[in-house]
């Protein structure tokens, strides 16, 4: 297949590369230094300056090809789908924007297009997860916890972000939406903050994020679901006391004659504070727990991931956990093994055993590897 790839950031780069190795890739950025580092890489992928806002240009952009993957920040995710649809193109995306994806839905059957969204780790494999056993378990609950973090813990943020740093405050600042007893209730993000211990990382502190998503609305039936971030004991406190201080208003403000957004003062001191470095070592560390019913007996099923840094290959864990998944949806799609019409979160599409398989096994096949326990 013939692949746009809209966006070469850590993440698209990734999936530009692996896609490469099977299809013929086109990166798209507005970042020449971004496109640069990709052709280093690997020269037989062609790369496109481009303005990825000009929406009225991709039906003659993306003319050429059979499936397009976008990768751009979140602020502008859903125009840029709802742009990929209008040009009639296939596409998986993982650009994990606030607005309902399925609003496009009639659009996407109008242009007789498959569009898979939410394609990455968190959402993504956790929503694989909860499609696959809803069809063969009767689910009670539902809970993922997942955090991408730097290996060695520098104060006062112990954090590092592989994308913007505004894309993260939305993460905590966004209401997060959890199911409880069958109705859904709605919680400032980083409360409800609880230890966890993991193998090999040690204490991490979970607390609510917005990250449930779709499976709100596909999966209505299950009476209680939740998702938490995680990450290094004493992150919360710190960014609820930013917060509050107002550090991520977004009003303007004077300050010696000027007008400045607190908001976006902040992202760009993050911006260098939470930067990955070239060789920085990460890890990303995911638990997927669904509780139910099976044949009238309780079960549990619980998967569990924890996923490095690869110095061979220089690619980040949040890139490869990410990306990889992302790359699988495409490649299940060129395999004919999903084609359905309209717009598709991955709980419908894991919930075909043939594609929940075929993505878990492309990931191992990557050294990403999901060890499922059952009890």
């Amino acid at each position: 297949m013939k692949i746009a790839v809209l966006g070469a950031g850590m993440v698209g780069r990734t999936m530009a590369l692996d896609l490469a190795l099977q299809h013929e890739v086109t990166s798209f950025d507005a970042s020449e230094q971004a496109l640069s580092i990709l052709t280093t890489r690997n020269a037989s992928i062609t790369t496109v300056t481009a303005n990825l806002t000009a929406y009225e240009a991709y039906t003659a952009m993306l003319a050429p090809f059979d499936m397009v993957v976008t990768a751009v920040p979140g602020f502008m995710g859903f125009n840029t789908l709802k742009a990929v649809i209008e040009a009639g193109k296939n596409v998986v995306d993982i650009s994990f924007f606030p607005e309902d994806a399925l609003s496009l839905d009639k659009l996407a059957k109008e242009r007789n297009i498959t569009a898979i969204v939410d394609c990455g780790v968190a959402p993504g494999v956790s929503n694989l997860v909860i499609g696959y056993y809803n069809e063969i378990m009767e689910l009670e609950s539902f809970e993922c916890y997942v955090g991408g973090l730097p290996k060695t813990r520098k104060k006062p943020f112990e954090y590092k972000a592989p994308f913007s740093p505004i894309d993260v405050i939305e993460e905590y600042t966004r209401p997060a939406r959890l199911k409880e007893n069958g109705k859904i209730v709605v919680k400032p993000a980083l409360t409800e903050i609880d230890l966890m211990e993991f193998d090999e990382v040690g204490t991490l502190e979970s607390f609510n994020t917005d990250g449930l998503r779709s499976i709100l609305f596909t999966m209505p039936h299950v009476p209680d679901m939740k998702e938490k971030t995680l990450r290094y004991p004493g992150h919360a406190a710190m960014i609820i006391a930013l917060q509050r201080s107002g550090f991520f208003a977004e009003t303007p403000m004077q300050y010696n004659n000027q007008e400045i957004i607190p908001l976006h003062y902040t992202s760009a001191i993050l911006l260098n504070e939470w930067k990955l470095q070239p060789g920085e070592e990460e890890f990303t560390i995911m638990k997927v727990v669904v509780k139910g019913k099976s044949n009238g007996v309780k079960k549990t099923i619980e998967y569990n991931m924890l996923d490095r840094y690869d110095t061979a290959t220089q690619t980040s864990s949040m890139s490869r956990t990410t990306g990889y998944t992302c790359t699988a949806a495409v490649n299940a799609f060129a395999a004919g093994l999903f084609s359905d019409k309209g717009v598709f979160p991955p709980e419908l599409v894991g919930k075909y055993e043939s594609c929940f398989n075929y993505i878990l096994n492309y990931l191992k096949e990557r050294n990403v590897n999901w060890v499922k326990t059952e009890y």
